[in-house]
């Protein structure tokens, strides 16, 4: 449902005087993203123009190498907000891989809005120059492992495991970022790497000399997918129709999750969160069709059950709209227990002060899950 056409028609103003005077943000906002070239920065850059169109809000855009690099910034209040992906959401919270050591653990990540569209994969791409067909090929082939970016690998090794492989079946080739590990399958020192299909380093490669192909995931091979979804819970299958390759074809059948995934901490001041939700859902219509995939952003696509709770500042939004269901306030009180317990497990580990941190965290965070009666990933 389009909520700014609709108030515009009751109040008989003008799209741009509706959505200035219809929320308050700050005239100077910052956000973490992806490196520049990502879809989430991309995506980031232009809902930061319509910000500026409509309400003279300059929105700075930080790129982030990786997960930690744009969680620490949130963490320290230095930004708002973080337009992040599963790790810098869903891993952050859980306290596992980078966010596991000893000055991380568990946040209280809050999400304000997600990107659901269906319209792309998050996928691992292959050079075209190779003959790969299937993820199984890439047995022995060079795959790019971000160093710093839990997500980024996990996803891939997920794929890695739809193929019946795991990391010591391939070459692993160690990157500083995102954009570097594309830079490097282009450029011919990588066979393999992880980005969302619609990615400008995508669209890159597929110009490139080496060219680009997305091995498909096939839905009948429910082993391969089970597999996959061993390592990476949050993946669905799902038919992308935005992506380099993919653009004007019937599509490319894959799987995805939600992504950019719009962050708080759980500290972030509720009527900063409450507007920037409310810009975001009224001012859609400015900003969708201005980057590959961006129209997941829409109000009709979230997910109001997902795997990280929402901030109480979103809620209050989503439930003036009477699109906040009692099924989602459980899901989301749930959540929220999740967090509590993973932090309590946290604090006691923190006091035992072990000699084996890795270890001690591990198990105490599965034991408190477990007890907790919630589900146990990682």
């Amino acid at each position: 449902m389009n909520y700014l056409t609709s108030a515009i028609a009751v109040l008989g103003l003008s799209g741009s005087m509706a959505m200035a005077a219809d929320f308050e943000l700050p005239k100077q906002m910052s956000w973490t993203a992806y490196g520049t070239g990502s879809a989430g920065y991309n995506q980031a850059v232009a809902i930061g123009a319509a910000l500026q169109d409509a309400a003279g809000v300059n929105l700075r855009v930080l790129p982030g190498k990786n997960d930690v690099s744009r969680t620490e910034p949130l963490r320290q209040g230095r930004v708002q907000f973080s337009a992040t992906g599963v790790g810098g959401s869903f891993m952050a919270q859980e306290g596992v891989f980078d966010f596991g050591t000893e000055n991380w653990g568990p946040q209280p990540v809050r999400v304000l809005m997600a990107n659901n569209g269906g319209a792309i994969n998050l996928s691992v791409g292959v050079a075209g120059d190779l003959g790969i067909e299937t993820y199984a090929d890439l047995k022995g082939k060079r795959v790019a492992y971000i160093v710093g970016a839990p997500a980024l690998n996990v996803n891939t090794e997920a794929y890695l495991a739809y193929g019946g492989l795991t990391w010591d079946d391939v070459e692993r080739v160690d990157f500083g970022g995102f954009g570097a590990s594309w830079t490097g399958l282009i450029e011919g020192q990588v066979d393999a790497a992880f980005a969302s299909t619609n990615s400008g380093k995508a669209y890159e490669a597929e110009a490139g000399p080496r060219g680009l192909f997305w091995p498909p995931v096939d839905p009948a091979n429910t082993e391969g997918f089970a597999a996959l979804q061993s390592v990476a819970p949050f993946f669905q299958l799902n038919k992308a129709k935005v992506g380099a390759t993919i653009d004007g074809t019937d599509g490319y059948q894959g799987a995805g999750y939600a992504y950019p995934v719009l962050t708080a901490m759980e500290a972030t001041e509720a009527d900063l969160v409450y507007n920037m939700t409310k810009a975001m859902v009224e001012l859609f219509p400015k900003y969708d069709g201005n980057s590959p995939g961006i129209g997941g952003w829409a109000m009709d696509k979230q997910n109001m059950e997902w795997v990280v709770p929402y901030h109480e500042g979103a809620i209050r939004y989503y439930k003036e709209q009477g699109v906040w269901s009692d099924s989602a306030q459980a899901h989301n009180d749930n959540l929220v227990a999740r967090q509590a317990a993973l932090a309590a497990a946290w604090e006691a580990t923190k006091a035992a002060a072990p000699a084996d941190w890795e270890a001690a965290w591990s198990e105490a965070r599965r034991k408190a899950l477990a007890d907790g009666g919630f589900k146990v990933v990682f």
